[in-house]
C-alpha cells in the first residue's frame, strides 16, 4: 500500500514542525526532516503543537539534504516551492496509489524555501501552491496541510474516518 511522506528541509520554526508532525500523525504520513533545525526536537514549543500524538509519528532524520537524496534517489520526489509553474494540484497522484508506490512531498526552510539547484535539477517535480502574486509565501505548516490533503483525496482519504458524529445528538 502506498504511504504518503512530508519531507522538511532544514525547518526552522518550532511550532510549524509541531503542526506539521500533528497533520502527518492525524494522516498516517511519515515525517522526515533533514538537518540542521533551527531548535532542538526536545523544544517545548515544538512537543507543545503536537503533544498528544507524538508518540504516533514515525520521524526519520537525516544529516544533510544531500543525505536524504543518496537515500531516496530511486523515488519521485516532489519539490514544494513558490518559483515553479506547475500547480500542485495537477499533478495525478492517484499513479502511486495504483503502482504501490510512496510519495514524497518536500517542503524547504520558512525564510529561504528550498535551494535552487535542486528545483533545476527537478523541474517536472518541482509544484507550487496558487496564491496571489504580490505575496511572498504561505506559511509552512498550512502548505503541508494543503499538499497532504491533496494527495490523500486524489487517494480517497485511505484509513481515515470521513465522518464524524456529534457528542450530545444524532444526526439525521
Amino acid at each position: 500500500m502506498s504511504k504518503l511522506h512530508i519531507v522538511l528541509a532544514e525547518p526552522q520554526i518550532p511550532q510549524n514542525t509541531g503542526n506539521i508532525s500533528r497533520t502527518c500523525a492525524v494522516t498516517g504520513a511519515v515525517l522526515h526532516l533533514i538537518k540542521p533545525y533551527g531548535f532542538e526536537i526536545t523544544d517545548k514549543n515544538l512537543k507543545r503543537a503536537g503533544l498528544d500524538y507524538w508518540d504516533k509519528l514515525e520521524i526519520l532524520e537525516y544529516e544533510s539534504l544531500q543525505d536524504f537524496m543518496t537515500q531516496h534517489e530511486n523515488h519521485e520526489i516532489y519539490f514544494f516551492t513558490t518559483k515553479s509553474r506547475i500547480c500542485h494540484s495537477d499533478v495525478d497522484y492517484r499513479k502511486f496509489l495504483d503502482s504501490g508506490q510512496d510519495v514524497y512531498i518536500m517542503f524547504g526552510r520558512e525564510d529561504a524555501g528550498l535551494p535552487e539547484e535542486l528545483l533545476v535539477q527537478h523541474p517536472e517535480t518541482a509544484v507550487r501552491i496558487p496564491m496571489r502574486p504580490t505575496l511572498r509565501s504561505l506559511n509552512l505548516s498550512n502548505s503541508v496541510a494543503i499538499a497532504a490533503y491533496e494527495v490523500l483525496r486524489q487517494w480517497d482519504y485511505p484509513d481515515m474516518t470521513a465522518h464524524g458524529n456529534l457528542t450530545k445528538y444524532e444526526w439525521d
